[in-house]
């Protein structure tokens, strides 16, 4: 115990208040914006039920091993991204570099959703809320782009965004989204600001209050006309759809995203945990509580999404009886296709489906001219909606129907708001972390510079065309560089640094040897199935032709629409520049062009083992570093990593190496360990 609080001593790291409070913010991290408005709608999309055996085997496979690998390497390194792989292996050094740039380019748009988010939650102190219904002209005439679409699609198109009707047409700043992302940085920048002394506390409410907030959903969905209907529709199993490939490709993607593999947010967190930190439980726990989430968070949205389905189900089956009374007064229909028992005063679904199909078949030839809808609730049901469309247009019409319409409007965007600022915090961290352990850097002079900078980059999504460019990143910044990025991560770890050595590395570290599988499954399944991701997200965007929906004023309607030229560059300038760090560091270790002192450091440590008549073993665990108690070692273990400004170490020990420039160093000591006996 003693040796363990010398160890944070010596290493100056700061460390978590307490446990709860770090897988708190492992949770904030995993748990974002995905799992309320993405994971419901591939379940729809992808056979409801049946979609959650593909991703529940893809989670076992590719997940929990993963964020297990992330969160051990980075417990026992006790550094950033940069720094845990310059420390594995130096010439994939370029994974920590191109980690750090997918967090920048996701942090850059994903606090534009934050702002959007807090936009709408002061919007919704009013009563009624302003998304309710369509405005009126001056002269009495109901807006025409709003009488085509919706009271909640206006809004969100014209008030909020007030969107252009092309991407090349940037249509100048939005000066109400601009302010709305600079509350977004500042509340960001503050909760940061202290590293995970002020991140860890602001984490005890951002991530409890959004599942108080869906339970809150859960109850009252459940009470409001057609939830049922919603969440039978969503649990139906369509076990035919379940082995298209397609399916299993989109499960593995939310997995992915869902954990935050790759972003380096886990690693930075984890190098903050005691040394000794039971990891294995914490990648169980944080997985489990991650896939829960998910679930809840469907049956809330399934739940709401019925309501509104029923809603919008009833105003279809009023709006067609209308036109058939039309036609019967008008003899167009005779009144004895009406069957005897339906009461027009109090139509039920069933009725109108009744009277429906009698019309359909009698006036078979002459029926498409009559207009008629079927107005069937499964139609409603089958309208798949994702990201924004969700949680701006669909989600805010539903809660419209609320009794107490703009309480349910500002817990479910508070919510929305503190689910984006857990994963923020994380992203940030990802960001923070490396810089600080390689730059003598002030942590909050760094924190505010990167908030300034990412807010003036940031302008680029508050323009009228804004939406369209997060469109973009969300499409092009992350997806393959950040497969790219674990899979490397993956292969560093079980085949470059060995899968037996990091086996026994976590035995040292946790004090029990994990299963057996976790063997099989870093060194051949997972980058197996990392490979085939990569390979059919590749496929996907050959196939699919790059574009976006833009939103067309005059029809009032979404339309696809192919890039231009630059922005097409742009595209794959996001997706190069993301993976651009891995081939450069690499071939610039290769020929030392990058300082690099790993080599040294073997070399040396080799002639003094030799010297020593010493064993393979010893020197593996030399380099991995075995606990302080068990075998000697050229320097503590716990100073495996010194932290940048660490001088006291360096006064002791003579002979030091830095490695590849990184302001840490490992320490070689002139004097060769014994060999044990």
């Amino acid at each position: 115990l003693q040796e363990q609080s010398d160890e944070h001593e010596h290493d100056g790291r700061p460390a978590w208040n307490s446990k709860l409070q770090y897988i708190l913010a492992q949770v904030g991290f995993s748990v974002g914006l995905g799992n309320v408005w993405r994971f419901p709608y591939l379940c729809q999309k992808n056979g409801g039920g049946a979609y959650l055996v593909p991703y529940f085997i893809l989670l076992i496979l590719i997940g929990i091993p993963l964020f297990f690998l992330e969160l051990a390497v980075g417990q026992r390194i006790r550094r950033g991204s940069i720094g845990v792989w310059n420390y594995v292996y130096p010439r994939l050094g370029g994974i920590g570099v191109s980690s750090l740039m997918v967090c920048g380019f996701v942090g850059l748009y994903y606090n534009v959703i934050i702002g959007w988010s807090i936009f709408y939650f002061f919007q919704s102190f009013q009563y009624p809320l302003p998304w309710s219904e369509c405005p009126i002209r001056r002269n009495g005439i109901v807006e025409p782009e709003c009488e085509k679409s919706s009271a909640t699609t206006y809004f969100w198109y014209r008030e909020t965004l007030n969107i252009t009707s092309t991407i090349a047409d940037s249509g100048g700043l939005n000066w109400r989204m601009t302010l709305s992302l600079l509350a977004a940085w500042i509340i960001v920048c503050l909760a940061v600001i202290k590293g995970i002394q002020s991140s860890g506390k602001v984490m005890y409410f951002s991530s409890l209050f959004p599942y108080v907030v869906l339970f809150c959903f859960l109850v009252r969905g459940m009470f409001l006309k057609g939830a049922v209907d919603g969440i039978a529709h969503m649990f139906t199993p369509k076990l035919e759809i379940m082995l298209e490939p397609q399916v299993w490709r989109e499960a593995a993607t939310q997995v992915f995203f869902a954990l935050g593999l790759g972003f380096g947010g886990v690693i930075a967190f984890s190098s903050y945990n005691k040394r000794d930190n039971n990891c294995h439980f914490d990648a169980l726990l944080v997985s489990v509580i991650n896939f829960v989430t998910s679930i809840l968070a469907t049956l809330v949205v399934f739940a709401v999404l019925g309501f509104k389905a029923n809603v919008m189900n009833e105003k279809c089956v009023v709006e067609n009886a209308e036109k058939i009374l039309g036609y019967l007064n008008s003899n167009v229909l005779s009144q004895d296709l009406i069957p005897p028992h339906v009461n027009f005063s109090h139509l039920t679904s069933s009725d109108y489906a009744e009277m429906y199909g009698v019309i359909k078949i009698v006036k078979e030839d002459s029926f498409a001219q009559l207009g008629l809808e079927p107005c069937l609730l499964e139609d409603e049901l089958n309208k798949a909606v994702q990201g924004t469309g969700l949680a701006f247009i669909a989600f805010t019409e539903a809660m419209t129907h609320f009794p107490a319409s703009p309480f349910w409007s500002v817990m479910f965007f508070f919510m929305l708001i503190n689910l984006g600022l857990g994963s923020m915090i994380g992203t940030m961290t990802g960001i923070t972390t490396p810089i600080l352990d390689t730059f003598k850097i002030r942590k909050e002079v760094l924190t505010v510079g990167c908030c300034i900078v990412a807010f003036l980059c940031g302008l680029l999504f508050v323009q009228r065309s804004g939406n369209y460019f997060v469109t973009m990143f969300d499409d092009y910044s992350a997806g393959l560089p950040l497969t790219t990025v674990v899979i490397l991560e993956n292969v560093s770890v079980a085949w470059i640094y060995g899968t037996k050595r990091f086996m026994q590395d976590l035995e040292d570290m946790l004090g029990f040897r994990p299963y057996s599988v976790y063997f099989y499954l870093w060194k051949y399944v997972s980058p197996v199935c990392l490979l085939i991701l990569i390979f059919a997200s590749v496929v996907e965007m050959a196939i699919s032709p790059p574009g976006y929906n833009a939103w067309v004023q005059d029809l009032a309607m979404e339309r696809f629409q192919s890039y231009p030229p630059w922005a097409l560059a742009m595209c794959f300038s996001l997706i190069v520049v993301a993976m651009l760090p891995l081939p450069l560091v690499f071939i610039a270790r290769h020929f030392n062009w990058l300082p690099d002192g790993s080599n040294k450091l073997s070399v040396s440590y080799r002639k003094s083992l030799a010297k020593e008549a010493s064993t393979l073993e010893d020197e593996t665990r030399f380099i991995l570093g075995k606990n302080p108690s068990e075998a000697p070692s050229p320097m503590p273990s716990h100073r495996v990593y010194l932290g940048p400004g660490s001088t006291s170490p360096v006064e002791l020990i003579t002979n030091s190496t830095s490695i590849s420039g990184y302001g840490s160093g490992y320490q070689t000591n002139p004097t060769p360990p014994k060999s044990e006996s």
